[in-house]
């Protein structure tokens, strides 16, 4: 299935300026939000309760607050629908103190006499947890970050690679101001959106590269770069835009009917989808040129390249004939 024609080729870097400006418009507010407003750390990350109560038939949010209020426990928890008037989550900042009571029992005995209910689920973290979590989350996303720059390099060069990163940091800042934008609760499935994103985006830039470099080596008559570059994501459009258009369908299908607890996993990727494909044709290549890339040198490399594999072969072959 062809979206796009073919038989022309899509000046991409000629508006390549325009959309350098937006994104850096767009990377700029994300870094504001993230340093003005921050991030809404949910229980994995800044420790905490959360108590989910299910009741047999809707009730009043406001008649649960004020019964929570007369717990010195629950007096600056937060109470919130989930998913229905019929379930309610309530969050609470635990001390260390209040580890060891059962909270599920406390629940109970507070909200005695607002109906029949039950409580489903009570998740725990300490505040030390907590802070152990989003240390690691960390170190995890800059480990795939230095080992994707790494696993670039060694593939292509290091301009591709520095180009891919740049384009992925781009799209992890726009998804963060989102979360910080939309007060999405940051949790350990945030940062699996996070991560997951990070590969979608790169297997699409990985992919126009490719194309690029193959571009490179079968028009060895054409020495302009923008048009190499032009060429190479006209070829692969069709291909990119039924990816990104299937796996966003199955992402909003979760984002609607999966329900609350994976809402904010596949917000997070839906934002992702749409920021990484447009990144991988609009920022990623675009980037090349800004880091000097020269298609003569490049060529040149690539000769020497094949030069030595012809080398390593012919020296092979008279080794296996005796000749050596």
């Amino acid at each position: 299935m062809e979206f796009f024609k073919t038989d022309r080729t899509y000046d991409f870097m000629g508006k390549a300026k325009l959309f350098m400006a937006i994104s850096a418009l767009l990377v700029l507010g994300s870094w504001a939000l993230l340093a003005l407003k921050g991030l809404n750390f949910g229980i994995d990350f800044a420790g905490g309760t959360i108590v989910q109560v299910r009741y047999d038939k809707p009730v009043d949010i406001a008649t649960i607050r004020k019964a929570l209020k007369k717990s010195e426990l629950f007096k600056e928890a937060s109470v919130t629908y989930f998913g229905s008037d019929q379930e309610i989550i309530i969050r609470l900042k635990t001390s260390t103190k209040n580890l060891g009571k059962d909270i599920g029992d406390e629940v109970r005995q507070v909200l005695k006499g607002t109906g029949n209910f039950e409580v489903r689920r009570v998740d725990m973290v300490g505040p030390k947890v907590g802070g152990e979590l989003r240390e690691k989350g960390i170190k995890a996303t800059i480990i795939a970050l230095v080992a994707i720059l790494l696993y670039v390099s060694f593939r292509f060069e290091w301009r591709f690679a520095l180009a891919s990163v740049l384009a992925l940091v781009h799209d992890a800042s726009i998804a963060m101001g989102a979360i910080s934008l939309f007060n999405i609760p940051v949790n350990l499935d945030i940062l699996a959106a996070i991560l997951t994103l990070l590969g979608y985006s790169l297997n699409d830039t990985i992919i126009v590269f490719d194309r690029i470099r193959e571009g490179i080596v079968e028009n060895l008559k054409l020495n302009d770069l923008n048009q190499v570059i032009n060429d190479s994501i006209t070829k692969t459009l069709s291909r990119t835009t039924l990816t990104s258009l299937t796996t966003f369908f199955v992402v909003f299908t979760l984002y609607l009917f999966g329900g609350e607890i994976i809402r904010g996993f596949s917000f997070t990727l839906l934002v992702g989808i749409i920021v990484g494909t447009y990144s991988s044709i609009f920022i990623a290549a675009p980037m090349l040129r800004l880091l000097g890339f020269d298609l003569a040198e490049y060529r040149k490399k690539l000769a020497e390249k094949r030069k030595r594999e012809q080398e390593k072969e012919r020296m092979r072959a008279m080794y296996e004939q005796g000749v050596v």
